[in-house]
Parts: C-alpha cells; sequence; structure tokens
C-alpha cells in the first residue's frame, strides 16, 4: 500500500517534524498514532519516517526518518501566471503543482484588474499553502516555489534556456512545434496571459527579450485552461 506523503516543518538529522495545521490534519482527522510510517519530504529527498511523538497540544508530530525513498526527478519548468480572478487562478495553480511545475511566477499584466493586482502579494502565502497541500496530494518530493508578483517588464527577463509565450496571434507554431526546436531538458519558461490576452505592447516586450511565441491551437482558452493544457504539453514532451 502508498504511504502518504508529508512535507516537514523542521528536519535535524534523522529526526523531522510536522507542525501546525498540518500536523493537526494528522492527529485529529487521519487519528495518527505512534509507530505509524509515512514518506516524508526533506527538501533534500523523500526518506521513510515513523512517528515517534504526537503532541495534540501543540499540534506536532515527531518522525524519526529512516531509509531513502526513491523519487522520480521532474523536469525544471516555471509558469509565468498572469494574475486573474482569484478562485480560478488557484485551480490552476493547483492543477500545474500536480503537474510537476518547478515555479510559479505571478504576473501583473496590462489586463490584470486592478484590485487583483493590488491584493496579489497578500495571496502568495495563501498560494504557498496550496502548493503544499497539492504536492503533498501528489507525492512530490518537494512543493514549487511561488514567487512574488512581478510586474510584465520584469517577468520577461526570466532565465530559462527555453522561454515560450501562449500568444492568441500565433497561429502557425505550435507549443509542440517550440519545444521541439527549443528544448533541450534544461530550464524551461512558459508564459500565460490573462484573461484577454496579452497586449500588442506585451507581445512586443517578449519579442525583444527573445522569447518564443507559441500558439495552443485554434481556440480561444480561459486563462487557467490555458496555463493547465500548456504545461501537460510541455511535461509531456520533456519528461
Amino acid at each position: 500500500m502508498t504511504r502518504r506523503r508529508w512535507i516537514a516543518d523542521e528536519v535535524s538529522g534523522n529526526h523531522a517534524a510536522v507542525t501546525g495545521p498540518h500536523a493537526g490534519h494528522l492527529v485529529r482527522v487521519l487519528r495518527a498514532r505512534v509507530g505509524q510510517e509515512f514518506d516524508i519530504a526533506t527538501g533534500a529527498g523523500v526518506r521513510r519516517g515513523q512517528i515517534t511523538s504526537i503532541d495534540p497540544d501543540k499540534d506536532r508530530v515527531e518522525f524519526e526518518l529512516g531509509e531513502e525513498v526513491p523519487v522520480t526527478p521532474l523536469p525544471h519548468v516555471t509558469i509565468a501566471l498572469s494574475i486573474f480572478k482569484f478562485d480560478r487562478m488557484e485551480w490552476a495553480i493547483e492543477k500545474c503543482t500536480e503537474l510537476g511545475v518547478a515555479g510559479i511566477v505571478p504576473v501583473i499584466a496590462r489586463r490584470t484588474e486592478a484590485h487583483l493586482a493590488a491584493a496579489a502579494g497578500k495571496r502568495v502565502e495563501r498560494w504557498e499553502r496550496i502548493v503544499r497541500q497539492a504536492s503533498e496530494q501528489s507525492r512530490r518530493a518537494k512543493p514549487p516555489e511561488v514567487s512574488q508578483p512581478m510586474k510584465l517588464k520584469d517577468a520577461v527577463g526570466l532565465a530559462g534556456s527555453t522561454r515560450i509565450v501562449l500568444a492568441e496571434n500565433e497561429r502557425d507554431y505550435s507549443l509542440r512545434d517550440a519545444l521541439g526546436s527549443h528544448a533541450s531538458g534544461a530550464d524551461i519558461v512558459l508564459a500565460v496571459g490573462p484573461e484577454g490576452g496579452w497586449t500588442k505592447d506585451e507581445e512586443e516586450l517578449f519579442r525583444e527579450a527573445n522569447w518564443t511565441m507559441a500558439s495552443l491551437g485554434g481556440t480561444i482558452l480561459r486563462a487557467e485552461t490555458a496555463a493547465i493544457a500548456g504545461l501537460a504539453v510541455v511535461m509531456a514532451e520533456v519528461q
């Protein structure tokens, strides 16, 4: 039977601890007990962990760490995700985490609604909780990094050996074409626009910064659909 995986809050040598709400869930919902075994992601890898103590008053579960658990490496893909309505964006963040994205960069685009751009910085902590939970559910070795929101003029400077922007105005060059021509198994950055797409000025910024423009097909997709579909194509092509 597959063991459930938890991401440790504290690691010291052969000992680790899960604290806070995650420990509370482990104790009160899953009714964890001393001696139970789980997979524990330590940041440096994944190890088998056996519960050595439970403190329900302090929401703390401690583990003794044992053997290493094999982990399948994931390609390093960052998604530069334009900020859109938070409920749909959170869904996209969760699913991109499950697909294996390494980093999520929230981007303030021209068509990002002003109130969303203003509130985005305060949502990062919530997004970090979402990626942690999704990482544990999908048995990842560690969650993706969620960056502070940045303006597009800064996001076009993101480093990557292959940098692709999904653009509605690109009709002939597909995402698969772009990956076939440029992907080498190294760092990939995929940029996804907001509802309404990129403006012409923004597309020009990408071109000036030597990004590759690519299409996901002839249909118009919601931002969250484009993010998930685009990332799924990337992961399928480069793994």
